[in-house]
């Protein structure tokens, strides 16, 4: 079996991404985020991810602190000429499951590759592309790069044999951009494969700054607070409840349950527990998740705080309300807050204000005490190559680079990465700016969805289908032992 190396807890630690002082141009759902109008997270499509290892996760020491990092910001092309010569005239193709104006965007942000180089970049968006590049794969028909959303999915094409190792160039840069749990998710079997591209942020709940004004409600910083408010909510005799809420998502119906419970345990049990939960070490049905779960039920089965503004309001609407309407009734002054990833903007119809004082805003999802700093969800992609041509090493070089990170933000309304070199000034979007702002926080611990470094039998099935059982009524511990009972043996 492929293993991810490095990963006992498959552990992401984004401690203080300092800010930067780049000013050079450059780079969800991972998870779709500016994609059409239902965009689909990283974790909201299935993946033959395989199960993670058991080797101990990497942590960061870094403080944040100190000069910018944006030394490439300059340099780039002439790296690219240096290691790379003679590549005019070259394609590299690039397949991947970012559609809509997010992927127009996303191909925007790479165009002074070709002014570089003079080679040319192919784009193809995808919406079954977690299926379709394993079966590429392995028919030997691959695209040179592929943009991967999941570790899991990353292990699965790997094992195909038909990936390819990063150069050194790339895995250096990611080594000075990044913290080290970004590179550990991109290595498998002690090799480093895939270097990070996109990054979002899942720890937000959305909210709408004007109907909080009109009611006197101020953002709540403590976990303790956000419960305090929803009380107050549900107890105004208007009759609006506090919480909106969907899972149903086709086939991946149940992910956004899984995200719920992944920020209680990475808040209430801790990340050292979260790691040990991803690699099965803590179990489902032990103590901490078990106590999670029930803390989730404390505000996805409570009548009294869900389902705001959608059919008859009741805890059994969650299961069929599609996750991209669960938080719409915001709009229309019906439901208070609605817990979603940054990627979930473009969601909202027409073109609210989107701002601190606007229609719609967001916060950060608060902790539960100051024990584990400021615990944070994130996802992203990952760039895996099926080719070691001059020209595919490269344009994975120039991703790696805080000249294309600061492009893709100022070309994109809705792309971020994780890249120390993003200079805050280049994030138009509201939304995207706070979403860097708490990357960047120093006192931000962050890990990477659970369900999409568990394995794809647990992690993409027997955890989406059970937690939506355990809306519609199923009890706890019966939902938590199937969960398990999942995991592979092997």
């Amino acid at each position: 079996m492929v293993t991810i190396a490095g990963i006992s807890a498959l552990a992401l630690i984004i401690t203080a991404c300092g800010s930067s002082s780049s000013t050079a141009p450059a780079a969800s759902s991972t998870p779709s985020t500016s994609a059409p109008a239902v965009s689909a997270p990283s974790s909201a499509a299935p993946a033959t991810s395989a199960a993670p290892g058991s080797s101990t996760a990497p942590t960061s020491s870094s403080t944040g602190s100190g000069p910018a990092v944006a030394g490439d910001d300059a340099t780039y092309c002439d790296t690219i000429k240096k290691d790379w010569p003679n590549i005019t005239g070259k394609q590299v193709s690039i397949y991947a499951g970012i559609s809509g104006d997010e992927g127009k965007q996303l191909e925007a942000s790479w165009k002074d590759f070709t002014t570089c180089t003079g080679a040319t970049v192919t784009y193809k968006a995808d919406k079954n592309f977690e299926q379709q590049i394993v079966v590429q794969a392995k028919s030997g028909n691959a695209p040179n790069l592929a943009f991967v959303p999941q570790p899991g999915l990353l292990a699965t094409l790997v094992a195909t044999g038909k990936v390819v190792e990063a150069p050194a160039q790339v895995g250096a840069n990611v080594d000075k951009y990044w913290d080290k749990g970004w590179k550990t998710y991109g290595t498998v079997g002690g090799k480093f494969y895939a270097a990070p591209l996109g990054a979002s942020v899942k720890s937000l709940v959305w909210y709408s700054p004007k109907m909080f004004k009109a009611k006197g409600y101020t953002v709540p910083t403590t976990w303790a607070e956000m419960i305090a408010l929803s009380d107050k909510i549900a107890a105004d005799p208007d009759g609006i409840k506090p919480w909106c809420a969907g899972v149903e998502s086709g086939v991946a119906t149940g992910w956004t349950a899984t995200d719920w419970l992944e920020e209680v345990v990475l808040r209430q049990a801790g990340p050292d527990v979260y790691d040990q939960w991803v690699a099965h070490k803590v179990k489902f049905s032990d103590p901490p998740i078990a106590k999670a779960l029930a803390t989730v039920a404390t505000v996805w089965k409570n009548e009294k705080y869900v389902n705001a503004g959608i059919g008859d309001g009741s805890v059994a609407s969650i299961a069929t309300t599609n996750f991209a309407d669960g938080g719409l009734p915001i709009q229309g002054g019906k439901c208070y807050m609605h817990q979603q990833a940054s990627f979930y903007e473009t969601n909202f119809k027409g073109t609210p204000d989107v701002s601190e004082n606007g229609d719609i805003f967001a916060f950060y999802l608060p902790a539960m005490g100051d024990q584990f700093g400021k615990p944070v969800e994130v996802a992203g992609e990952f760039v895996a190559a099926f080719s070691s041509n001059p020209e595919v090493q490269a344009f994975q070089y120039y991703l790696t680079t805080s000249h294309w990170a600061n492009n893709q933000s100022k070309n994109s309304k809705s792309r971020i990465s994780a890249n120390k070199g993003l200079d805050i000034k280049n994030v138009a979007d509201p939304i995207n700016k706070l979403s860097v702002s708490i990357i960047q926080d120093p006192k931000t611990v962050s890990r990477f969805d659970a369900s999409d470094l568990m394995p794809a039998a647990v992690g993409s099935g027997a955890e989406w289908k059970q937690l939506t059982n355990w809306i519609t009524g199923t009890d706890d511990a019966s939902v938590l032992s199937q969960i398990d009972s999942a995991w592979p043996t092997s």
